[in-house]
Formats: C-alpha cells, structure tokens, sequence
C-alpha cells in the first residue's frame, strides 16, 4: 500500500507510544512491592487458617478448664457439707463412718481433678503463649505489606498515569490513521505483542532481521511503501 509520508510519520509515533505503554505496564508488574504484597497476603491467609485451629483448641481447652473447676466447685461444696454433717453427727458411729468415706472418695477425685485442672491450664497456656505469637506475626505482616502497598500507590500509581497518557496520546493518533491502516496495525500489535512495525534495513527487516531476496524486494516495493514483510508479516515500511 501507498501511505503518506506524514501517515507513515504518525504510524511510528505511535508504535513508540504503544511500546512506551508496554514497557510501563511491564515494569508495573515487576514492582518488587507487587511480590511483597502478594506474599504477605499469602502468608496472612495460610497464619489465620493455622489462628483457626488453634482457637478451636483454645475453645476446647478452655471449656475443659471450666468444667473440671465446676465439678471441683461442686465436690467442696458437698465436702464442707459432709463435714457438717459429720460435726452434728458426733454420737451416730455409723453415719459418720459412711459419711468419712462419702469425704476420703471426694478428696481423691479432687486430689485427681486439680491434677487435670493443672495440666489442662498448662495446655491453656501454652496455647495462649501461640496466639500471642500469631499476633506479632501478623502485625510484622501487615506491617511490611502496608509499607509495601504505599509504594506500590506511590510507584505504581505514577506508572499507571503514564500508561493512561499513552492510551490518550494513542487514541487521538489512531484516529489520524486511515481505519484499514490502524486495524491492520492493532491486529498485528495484538499478535506480536510487541513491535508492529519495522524499517527495511539493508534488504532485512528491522524486526525479524530476516533477509529479502531482491527479487521479492522489487516485487514488494511495486505494491507501495508500505508491506507486509513476508517473514514475519509485520508492517514493513520500504523507505521513510
């Protein structure tokens, strides 16, 4: 195709655009802050999964605490009254013999329980001492990701204002262009990811570096300035 010189100008401001754009778009994905924030986030999900089971434990060991305490609250009771009764039986052998053992069976199941209570405070404890511990990890996290998205904003936000420019800049040069000319590019932009459009350079194309025989170049020049290099099928622009 035959493109004016100053089409074939604004094609190539264009492409700079769109590969500036690129590039913006390429170094916002890279941001190092991105991988932080995505990692901690990760780690947070993986930390309160773990704070999930652990308060399941928490709750189990803490209601295990609450009844042996009950029960032992309960047998006292009944001990102190044991012992009054005992007191006011003072001359009736038999019921206080009965009652003394009713005494000696309570002691040993207390004597057991505090033995549980013990160890199940322990386990409480210790349980306790590991959700003190998931706290300061998640705060360590959250800080580091909070310090992470503020320069992301920061970076990152520069990096997106420019991309949003190109766009515009882009636009109003595409609508510079003659419509078949600007789908074919965009069509080929999509495809390449990259460089649409290239300068023949010593009888190569400047994108794919591949050679045109002279024949096939004369044949090409005949269509017009601009082709399609018959290699890599991008816009090939024969001379400026």
């Amino acid at each position: 195709m035959q493109v004016p010189t100053e089409d074939l100008a604004v094609l190539l401001q264009m492409q700079t655009i769109d590969l500036e754009a690129r590039q913006c778009q390429n170094d916002l994905e890279a941001l190092p802050q991105r991988q932080i924030i995505l990692q901690a986030r990760a780690k947070k999900k993986q930390i309160e999964e773990k704070n999930v089971e652990i308060r399941k434990f928490f709750e189990a060991s803490d209601n295990r605490c609450r009844m042996l305490s009950e029960e032992d609250s309960g047998l006292a009771e009944k001990q102190r009254r044991l012992q009054a009764e005992i007191e006011e039986l003072k001359g009736d052998y038999r019921s206080v013999e009965s009652r003394t053992r009713d005494l000696n069976g309570i002691a040993k199941r207390r004597a057991t329980l505090e033995e549980q209570l013990s160890s199940a405070l322990d386990e409480l404890a210790r349980i306790e001492d590991m959700q003190k511990k998931i706290l300061l990890m998640l705060e360590a996290i959250n800080k580091k990701e909070a310090e992470a998205t503020e320069g992301f904003i920061k970076e990152g936000g520069q990096l997106k204002a420019r991309i949003a420019a190109c766009e515009a800049d882009r636009q109003k040069l595409a609508q510079r262009l003659p419509a078949d000319l600007s789908r074919d590019y965009d069509k080929i932009m999509k495809r390449t990811k990259g460089v649409a459009v290239a300068m023949l350079t010593e009888k190569a194309c400047g994108a794919c570096r591949s050679t045109i025989e002279p024949g096939r170049l004369s044949e090409l020049r005949r269509q017009g300035n601009v082709v399609h290099c018959p290699h890599c099928q991008r816009l090939l622009i024969l001379h400026s």
